[in-house]
């Protein structure tokens, strides 16, 4: 690969979405930008994250395992190093590395990899010390798409502008006039992009134009739509006809014995109108790269940051059944915002507060087993977009080989000609635990021996074709990836010699990555009766 211009490069991650829900991926959802640049470069079709947003922003950022960085979970301090909720000083970020290389540095969107999120807060591990140039986003999670809180530019809180405003639209528009003005101002400096949306996570809040696109896209309903979906990515070379569909999910009724269709429908369909709304945008950041004279060496990478999340968001109510939901914010004109899935209030606007819920994270994730929090295939399978016209020449290729997140650093490193450092103002710094993506982009194999997960508990490991997975408190559990990638078939009790191997071997990189047992690591959990702690869990 020759490194003879260095290229921009653009980071693109989304929140919350399934393997199966953009266009070039199987789903129903309109996402022709997206498609484009699939049909302009390539798909892995086993590329993987680590089942929830913090550890996933911490590892995709760093290259290390989630726990080194001090963000093996959410954004709690729990008196452990790899429990700390905040980005450590063992790390480098991607833009630390690349600012060190000659690169300009810019982001725009979700950070939360901080505990301190507040305007007055420590601000050691927010985006502007951590190595971008500029910064414009949200510093926490989850957040109302027409006034989200934490809203920041630089490292200062940032008033809503007057009249309308939409979080997704805002992440788009800011990334693209970060290209043209560095264009502008910097030609002959290549840049680095980051950009993290918070879409599709809940809320389901949309915009009435797109909403309107999607209307009556869900009508047959999660069964048939799981259907089609796999027999599209089948068609498209995504999933081996070997696996199975996995069944449905048995704590929900099959769509046909299903209530409040009209509101079920309507809550895939804001989901499907926030993706169209980013894909929008990405539209919006490719024109900026094609007007600017820079699309075709830029390496743009797209990914999601788990798999689609099956959390159903109860309703907070007061002392009955009837009586009006807590009042969980305002919406800009000081109206109250009805926290919950409530069926008789259709989700999209701001006074709404509502998830898309279990049967259709069910289809977002089609064909695999579980979502977001778990570390089977649902939860950790992402789609992967790479795209670079200059030096990627495959075009609508798909590629095969597995990989992670911390490989989007090694990438990086490679295709910039930069140096990933042993210390930083004088600390040592954690071995990058990488690999570059550069020989698959070729179709080569990559020297890898394997792939690790840890989330609440949930552990998996992945060598070769084998892949040994658990969800906490269970056994482990064996699966052949070759012929049995939606894990219908466990085969670990006719295989124990190779359970005990491989759970060794994720032993050995637990310890040496700060991953702790789940009932030590989390409070709630320490120093409880065990049938406390096996009552956990879904």
């Amino acid at each position: 690969m020759s490194t003879a211009k260095r290229p921009n490069i653009v980071l693109i991650m989304n929140d919350d979405m399934g393997f199966s829900d953009i266009g070039c991926y199987g789903g129903e959802v309109h996402t022709p930008n997206l498609d484009r640049l699939a049909a302009g470069g390539l798909r892995l079709t086993q590329f993987y994250n680590t089942a929830r947003c913090c550890p996933t922003r911490a590892s995709i950022l760093t290259g290390l395992h989630p726990h080194q960085t001090g963000v093996g979970h959410m954004m709690s301090d729990w008196d452990l190093d790899g429990y700390r909720g905040d980005l450590n000083d063992r790390c480098v970020t991607i833009a630390e590395v690349l600012g060190d290389a000659g690169y300009a540095t810019y982001m725009s969107g979700k950070w939360h990899v901080s505990r301190h999120s507040g305007p007055d807060d420590a601000k050691h591990s927010w985006p502007r010390q951590r190595g971008f140039g500029r910064y414009y986003g949200i510093i926490a999670g989850a957040a109302n798409y027409f006034a989200p809180k934490t809203l920041t530019r630089e490292n200062n809180p940032v008033e809503l502008p007057a009249g309308d405003y939409y979080l997704t639209d805002a992440i788009s528009d800011q990334a693209s006039r970060y290209i043209a003005q560095h264009r502008a101002s910097e030609p002959d400096t290549p840049f680095f992009a980051y950009v993290a949306y918070t879409a599709p996570h809940w809320p389901l809040h949309a915009l009435p134009e797109d909403m309107e696109r999607c209307r009556g896209r869900f009508d047959a309903g999660w069964d048939v739509l799981r259907q089609e979906r796999l027999e599209r990515m089948v068609d498209m070379g995504l999933i081996d006809p070997r696996w199975r569909l996995t069944d449905r999910d048995p704590t929900q009724l099959p769509w046909e014995e299903a209530g409040d269709k009209e509101w079920q429908r309507r809550r895939m369909e804001v989901y499907a109108a926030q993706i169209d709304s980013m894909d929008q945008g990405i539209g919006r950041i490719v024109q900026a790269l094609e007007q600017t004279g820079q699309l075709h060496n830029t390496l743009i990478i797209f990914l999601a940051d788990n798999g689609g999340c099956a959390e159903e968001l109860q309703p907070r109510f007061g002392q009955s059944r009837q009586s009006s939901a807590i009042r969980q914010d305002q919406t800009r004109d000081g109206q109250p915002v009805t926290f919950g899935n409530l069926p008789e209030l259709m989700p999209g606007g701001e006074a709404t507060y509502q998830s898309y819920g279990i049967p259709w994270a069910n289809v977002s994730n089609t064909p695999f087993r579980l979502y977001k929090h778990w570390v089977h295939e649902g939860g950790i399978a992402t789609p992967l977009i790479a795209h670079w016209p200059d030096e990627v020449q495959a075009r609508g290729e798909l590629r095969h080989q597995p990989a992670q997140l911390p490989d989007i650093m090694a990438t990086f490193i490679e295709v910039a000609g930069a140096t990933y450092p042993d210390e930083r103002n004088g600390k040592p710094i954690l071995p990058l635990e990488g690999y570059s993506m550069a020989p698959i982009f070729e179709d080569k194999p990559t020297s890898r021996e394997a792939l690790y997960w840890e989330h609440e508990g949930n552990c998996a490991l992945r060598m070769g074709q084998w892949k040994l997975v658990k969800r906490y408190p269970g056994n482990w559990e064996l699966y052949d990836m070759e012929a049995d990638r939606t894990e219908m078939h466990d085969l670990a009790a006719n295989e124990p010699d190779r359970v005990g191997e491989l759970a060794d071997m994720w032993q050995g990189w637990a310890e040496r990555c700060d991953v702790a047992p789940w009932e030590k690591a989390n409070p709630r959990l320490r120093d409880r009766p065990d049938d406390l702690i096996k009552a956990r869990g879904m």
